[in-house]
């Protein structure tokens, strides 16, 4: 997040679309390996190659080409798990985990190049950052100090109602924060009402991140990340985040 926000704040538009390149290719390699393991190399590896192509096609407005990259990409895994065959009772989970990481990533965190293009688009995103920021922090200390009730045990054992109540806190308060010190745009009314959406999108975000992580049997997306992680336990909550904040800029504010 703060190689994110540095970027938004000194990075050209064309910069930041590379970084963000580069970002979703790691995250579907990471994704990939977190549920296929070492089978299938060639096809986690193509996968991560035709998912990270999307942010190109959206950044020089070629979404005419969307359609055909997903249709192709379809065909080519479809005939590639046809002819190398793995056991064949594993077959819908396997292709099923790739055609699931080129829905869920690219699409979600594609989001972020049209909304980094909007007029206030650097704003929306610091925005959406610190709103996210903020509401994992309130939710991870409130929960520690009075979390009783889990919040959803079968997914996240360690969540709690109070945590996820206190996320929501410290959305509103950090959509506050920054109408008051750099958005003045947003109107009190509005900053409430989209602290708490981001609030809840963002902490389904994470639980189904958790979901995910509990299918494959891990504590964590990956490795990538020394001392944290992956690269997808840091953007879990964003991911359902960006897509919200972006329909909210482009058709809430005329952006």
């Amino acid at each position: 997040m703060p190689l994110l926000i540095l970027l938004l704040g000194f990075a050209n538009s064309a910069v930041f679309s590379v970084f963000l390149t580069l970002v979703l290719f790691l995250t579907l390699v990471e994704f990939n390996r977190m549920g296929l393991g070492s089978e299938h190399r060639l096809e986690q590896w193509l996968a991560a190659v035709i998912g990270a192509a999307v942010i190109p096609l959206l950044f020089y407005e070629n979404i005419v080409f969307l359609f055909p990259l997903l249709t192709g990409a379809m065909l080519i895994f479809a005939l590639l798990f046809l002819f190398r065959l793995p056991p064949i009772t594993e077959v819908h989970h396997r292709l099923g985990w790739i055609i699931l990481g080129l829905i869920y990533l690219p699409l979600l965190l594609g989001h972020l190049i049209p909304l980094r293009m909007l007029p206030d688009g650097q704003r929306w995103i610091f925005m959406t950052l610190i709103v996210i920021m903020s509401c994992d922090s309130f939710a991870y200390f409130i929960g520690r100090k009075i979390g009783k009730r889990k919040l959803y045990p079968a997914v996240s054992p360690n969540k709690s109602i109070e945590g996820g109540i206190g996320g929501l806190i410290g959305s509103v308060f950090a959509v506050m924060l920054v109408k008051f010190t750099f958005f003045p745009v947003i109107g009190v009314i509005d900053g409430v009402l989209i602290g708490l959406v981001l609030g809840t999108v963002g902490q389904l975000g994470d639980l189904f991140e958790s979901l995910l992580k509990r299918a494959c049997q891990v504590k964590d997306s990956g490795h990538m990340i020394p001392g944290h992680g992956g690269i997808l336990d840091r953007l879990d909550s964003l991911l359902f985040a960006f897509p919200v904040v972006y329909y909210i800029a482009r058709y809430g504010y005329g952006g």
